[in-house]
């Protein structure tokens, strides 16, 4: 990967990646440049077979406030045309966040604002820092969350989203870990200890398991639990249970048990 400017990545002799935000001046604001790193990191990271777990964190004081204002005033100079190209770009990082194949933690060390949130909710696993605020904060500027807007209903569901866009009230971080928006909260010198041992759970299941447990919960929507679906599980995993990641992890867990059995 070509050097960045906005983000700092590193990858670990386990696997894990740690990219992170690094606009600490801007309260790591992210504009045309952090916006087409932070993809292109997402996109290249789900590619890598030296990569296990990805880890979103930032630089200093915040996590993120979200759009660069600056940004946003340059667009709305813009004609529609070129505004849509440009929320395109941002969509398609959203996206490439949220679709990562690899397991996804947000390291949340301060407060997040508008598109930060937004960030947050497409991590599978967020453990923020109890200090840290957080607001769903566009309507303030006289805009919206509408990129955003997906990821946020499915952390929180349609009607706590609803009323984060609406008021664009700040919430602390047990708020927070109630509306599901957050996983875990500890005090701010525990955040690395407990990132880290949500990375030995996830780095003690299988990767591919990881995989394809990403790609059939994305296909799937709270509701009637049709024909279809039951068709798509059924399909998966019996294709699933005949590679070898799942031979060798059927082995490994029948030793183990006997070894245990054995003590008892």
């Amino acid at each position: 990967m070509t050097a960045m400017e906005t983000v700092a990545l590193a990858v670990d002799e386990r696997g894990v990646a740690r990219l992170d935000m690094n606009r600490a001046e801007v309260f790591n604001a992210f504009d045309e440049t952090m916006i087409a790193e932070l993809a292109a990191s997402f996109d290249e990271l789900g590619r890598r077979d030296d990569v296990r777990v990805v880890v979103l964190g930032a630089r200093g004081k915040a996590y993120s406030a979200g759009a660069d204002l600056q940004w946003m005033k340059r667009q709305s100079a813009n004609d529609e045309a070129t505004n849509r190209a440009d929320a395109r770009r941002f969509a398609e990082m959203m996206r490439a966040v949220a679709e990562c194949p690899k397991p996804t933690v947000a390291r949340v060390q301060g407060s997040a604002f508008g598109g930060g949130v937004g960030l947050m909710a497409a991590c599978d696993i967020v453990v923020v820092a109890e200090h840290a605020r957080f607001a769903v904060s566009e309507a303030k500027f006289g805009i919206l969350p509408a990129v955003i807007g997906p990821y946020v209903v499915n952390a929180v569901g349609v009607r706590q989203a609803r009323r984060l866009a609406l008021t664009a009230t700040p919430i602390d971080a047990r708020e927070a870990l109630a509306l599901g928006l957050a996983h875990r909260v500890v005090a701010a010198d525990a955040l690395d200890a407990a990132v880290d041992a949500v990375l030995a759970e996830l780095l003690g299941n299988g990767p591919g398991a990881q995989g394809e447990i990403k790609r059939l919960f994305a296909q799937l929507e709270v509701g009637p639990i049709t024909a279809e679906v039951r068709e798509l599980t059924a399909a998966t995993i019996a294709r699933v249970r005949s590679t070898d990641e799942a031979r060798e992890g059927f082995a490994a867990f029948l030793d183990k048990r006997r070894a245990s059995w054995s003590r008892a």
